[in-house]
């Protein structure tokens, strides 16, 4: 056999892992951080979906909104208010009630018509639950005050929110 000298300086090959066995883990770390960085990005691929939807959505209910809450006719103001509040929800849902109750006297008192037009929309902001659009909103009024007709240019940003399946205004800020 040998000597204990020889033992000691012998290479000791048995104690050494092949190559192969050191990249398994490795080759383990790998494929778990590519199954990291593809389910990331189907995650972002999904929200970045739901966001266009809510966009497409809100864009599509936008202008109807604006022409039912901006628009009143003295002769059928209640009905012109019952349809403006099928478009609000939340607090703005109630802000618009008590504006609108303020407004009828004055509105019948002045036999005030007001029609509103959206002329362009804009996104502010999105996410697959709230959608802040700019709306280019003119108001075409009429009332015993004023000779012919006026036309308001007006910026509104209006932010909607699903409600039950449907986009509704939360909140509307003119600027």
């Amino acid at each position: 056999m040998g000597t204990l000298v020889e033992f000691v300086r012998r290479p000791r090959v048995l104690w050494r892992r092949p190559a192969r066995i050191r990249l398994v883990p490795a080759l383990a770390v790998a494929i778990v951080l590519a199954a990291a960085v593809a389910g990331l990005g189907w995650w972002g691929d999904h929200r970045a979906g739901q966001r266009d939807a809510a966009v497409r959505q809100a864009l599509a209910t936008a202008p109807a909104a604006a022409k039912a809450i901006f628009s009143y006719d003295y002769r059928t103001f209640d009905d012109s208010v019952a349809n403006g509040r099928t478009f609000a929800t939340g607090p703005f849902g109630k802000e618009y009630e008590q504006t609108t109750a303020a407004l009828k006297q004055t509105a019948a008192t002045q036999q005030a018509v007001v029609a509103a037009e959206v002329s362009a929309t804009g996104v502010v902001t999105a996410t697959a639950q709230r959608v802040e659009l700019l709306v280019y909103l003119n108001q075409y009024r009429r009332n015993v005050n004023t000779a012919g007709e006026k036309v308001d240019q007006n910026r509104v940003v209006l932010t909607l929110v699903p409600v039950d399946g449907e986009w509704k205004v939360a909140k509307a800020e003119a600027i």
